[in-house]
């Protein structure tokens, strides 16, 4: 799109204060104050694959948080993040179908001519850049051991 990221998630933040929705407006600023620590402590202007890259990161800590919270029956926290979750992942380009992820993966493995799983990040180093922020990582590489094992 020709609006950055940047600039959409500001102009969220202020569509959200405005219409005094606070549960969005807290995930919209704690999504800039990433930014913000991040553009900081690498003294860079983040472009729009860095700050996806910082979503993909505060969306595995929301999901780890999520299982603990749900794991401990604390369904109030677990709500909250995944609310947090959701407006996130509004960032995110459209998510790869399970279709295309596998295509992906079949792809790299035959690239990389990987054998087995000792050559697992042969087959990551060739998916990563194709699926970040379209895919959870996470699901990814188990897809990628299941294949590979």
């Amino acid at each position: 799109s020709l609006v950055s990221l940047k600039t959409r998630i500001t102009e969220d933040m202020k569509n959200a204060m405005r219409a005094k929705e606070t549960a969005r407006l807290g995930a919209i600023r704690l999504l800039q104050a990433a930014i913000k620590q991040r553009e900081v402590d690498d003294r860079i202007e983040l472009n729009d694959q860095q700050i996806i890259e910082t979503i993909e990161k505060m969306l595995k800590q929301r999901r780890d948080s999520i299982s603990q919270y749900e794991a401990a029956q604390r369904h109030d926290l677990a709500d909250a993040e995944k609310f947090e979750v959701e407006v996130l992942q509004a960032y995110l380009p459209a998510q790869l179908s399970e279709d295309e992820i596998a295509q992906i993966i079949a792809q790299a493995i035959t690239d990389s001519g990987a054998q087995g799983m000792q050559e697992m990040g042969k087959v990551m180093a060739l998916v990563k850049p194709q699926v970040v922020g379209r895919a959870d990582m996470g699901k990814i590489s188990g897809l990628i051991k299941a294949k590979l094992g």
